[in-house]
């Protein structure tokens, strides 16, 4: 005798199950998935594994959106009311000990894992979680661009330029060093936001 339509042979059913709030979520062995990356699930997928991804990623790019942040409105205004050989020495220092390991599990985990969890997981994205982790990939890279490409070379030439002209040297890093950072604190705060969305 065959079994009821929608169910297996050991009865339980299979196929797609209403979630309590109403939603429908995937089933995967009679078992409902959560919500985010666990919407979606195929047989022998590990969700749990997609999960951790994401909550890593997460709270690793709110540290790293937490230390931008506290730079823009907390170090820079500050540093700001000290005179020129006093804002230099302080940021000369800062560069030296801000590219510490901590800094750097920050750095390269903010691009690593929120990539880790996005292709380790492709094909099993629901309609907002994947372009939401794909989207906040996208911001991290363009966030570490402009670290590369603007912040460092002005940290090297403020470094390049101790024991020669500071009001000088703080006019060429101080204004265009700012203006970086605000962009790439935004895009690092614009990130942290869409994976939490995509939780």
């Amino acid at each position: 005798m065959l079994p009821p339509a929608g169910r297996g042979r050991d009865g339980r059913r299979r196929g797609r199950a209403a979630g309590a709030d109403g939603r429908r979520a995937w089933t995967c062995g009679g078992r409902a998935t959560g919500k985010g990356l666990l919407r979606t699930a195929v047989p022998g997928h590990d969700v749990r594994h997609d999960f951790l991804l994401l909550a890593l990623a997460t709270i690793v790019n709110g540290l790293y959106a937490g230390f931008m942040l506290a730079f823009l409105i907390a170090v820079m205004p500050g540093l700001a009311e000290l005179t020129e050989q006093q804002f230099t020495a302080a940021m000369r220092r800062f560069n030296e000990k801000v590219p510490g390991p901590a800094f750097l599990v920050l750095f390269l985990g903010v691009v690593a894992l929120p990539a880790a969890a996005f292709f380790t997981g492709l094909g099993e994205h629901d309609a907002v979680s994947g372009p939401a982790v794909l989207a906040a990939l996208v911001c991290a890279v363009i966030g570490h661009a402009i670290t590369v490409v603007g912040n460092i070379p002005l940290n090297n030439a403020l470094a390049a330029s101790e024991g020669g002209d500071d009001s000088a040297a703080r006019a060429a890093f101080e204004p265009r060093w700012n203006t970086l950072h605000q962009v790439r604190t935004a895009f690092s705060l614009v990130a942290c936001a869409l994976l939490v969305v995509a939780l």
